[in-house]
């Protein structure tokens, strides 16, 4: 396992396209959705797409751990890859672009590489260790937005439905921000950290949501914390921000 970041980051990179390609396939399609045991939405796609990318693992990386968002646990080495097959499928299921397959590879708890695949949007996002972030090839980078009142602030759901109590601090942000959005799942990581957004936030994620986009995050100049203000990609709830605002957001939002 001595490869290094730059190898890990082409590796997340091909793997989040071979599976986000075949997500794609079903995209217009509309394929039949079920409900998995906490209420959320999965299709044959997500169970495809995760397939595709547990089998180019397998192959190339073969004493490594996988964890699936749809398909478990496989065990390995120390060093894992996380999968998160379709990011945003209740946008995937109406047939709003704005959905994207996760792949990061960790050892312990940090995220070595991690490429986030926005298929339908036709956007690619890779970052490791040391390397930069890299939006379709060029080095991206976190806005410069000093300031809360002139921030595009972003979340995936304004409800918070399993966390409602935070939605007064949800409108506290919004009120001090320019504008206010729902671009949500990983799409608005994206955004933050292609500088086109200054604040994207989730109540509840699980760690094949924030992985990948934690190290790209990171490696744009950009801050990710949990909701308590822990710099982690596993700590249950996610806020991701430019540095210039990163203070006043968090003060807000806690």
């Amino acid at each position: 396992m001595s490869e290094s970041p730059a190898t890990l980051m082409n590796a997340v990179e091909e793997v989040a396209r071979t599976a986000g390609d075949i997500a794609l396939r079903y995209f217009h399609d509309r394929p039949a959705t079920e409900l998995k045991p906490d209420a959320s939405p999965v299709t044959e796609a997500d169970r495809a797409a995760e397939r595709a990318a547990r089998d180019w693992i397998a192959a190339r990386f073969a004493d490594d751990a996988i964890v699936g968002e749809e398909l478990g646990i496989t065990a390995g080495g120390d060093r894992r890859w996380i999968i998160d097959p379709i990011d945003g499928t209740k946008s995937f299921v109406r047939g709003v672009p704005l959905w994207g397959t996760l792949v990061a590879v960790c050892e312990a708890d940090t995220v070595l590489a991690g490429a986030v695949y926005c298929a339908a949007a036709g956007e690619m996002m890779t970052a490791a260790v040391g390397e930069g972030c890299f939006v379709n090839g060029s080095r991206s980078r976190v806005s410069t937005i000093a300031r809360l009142s002139d921030a595009t602030v972003l979340t995936s759901d304004v409800r918070f439905e399993r966390m409602p109590e935070r939605v007064v601090a949800w409108r506290k942000l919004v009120g001090q921000s320019s504008v206010a959005r729902t671009w949500g799942d990983c799409y608005g990581y994206l955004l933050v950290a292609a500088g086109r957004a200054e604040v994207m936030t989730d109540a509840i994620v699980n760690e094949w949501d924030t992985a990948a986009v934690q190290r790209c995050i990171v490696e744009a100049g950009g801050i990710f914390t949990d909701w308590d203000g822990n710099e982690t990609a596993f700590g249950g709830s996610a806020i991701a921000t430019n540095a210039g605002v990163a203070a006043e957001a968090r003060a807000l939002l806690r």
